[in-house]
């Protein structure tokens, strides 16, 4: 018969140094990477865009980048991200995730894998739906930046800087 073993203090205060080591080895641990990588939920119509303020509503246009220390932005339209990108000197980083919505089903792809096609009509008017296989005239992810940032910003007075 099995006998259940009692913590007593004397036991109890032995676990003390394991647990302190444990915890003080987890603090760094979790700090490298930033820890989550990936796109997050978005609550469709109630959260704003953190490039032109707009609400998130659709899915198939909707974009989601991790930057240094895994900070993350959301935006209503994959142009608005492409924007937001300009002026950040960590957008080449190999770290940095672009998470674009799949402008044919509404489901989340890499988009520095993703392809781009002009012409599907987006939330802020850059007009470019990602897919997640090439065809005729769809730009890569490094092209379709320069496509949005020689075309501007339609939703704020904002230029992308020389060179961007």
């Amino acid at each position: 018969m099995c006998v259940p073993r009692v913590l007593n203090r004397r036991h109890l205060l032995s676990l003390v140094p394991g647990l302190v080591a444990a915890a003080a080895l987890s603090g760094p641990l979790c700090a490298c990477g930033g820890g989550r990588t990936g796109p997050v939920a978005v609550r469709w119509g109630k959260e704003n865009c953190d490039y032109c303020g707009m609400i998130i509503d659709d899915p198939h246009f909707a974009a989601e980048i991790r930057g240094p220390g895994g900070k993350l932005w959301k935006f209503d339209d994959i142009g608005c991200g492409a924007m937001f990108l300009c002026d950040k000197p960590w957008s080449a980083d190999p770290h940095m995730e672009f998470w674009a919505g799949d402008v044919e089903r509404g489901t989340w792809l890499d988009g520095r894998l993703a392809w781009y096609v002009a012409g599907p009509k987006s939330p802020m008017s850059y007009n470019f739906g990602a897919v997640a296989v090439a065809r005729a005239g769809a730009l890569s992810f490094a092209d379709f930046r320069k496509a949005v940032a020689a075309h501007g910003s339609t939703g704020r007075c904002e230029h992308p800087a020389p060179g961007a």
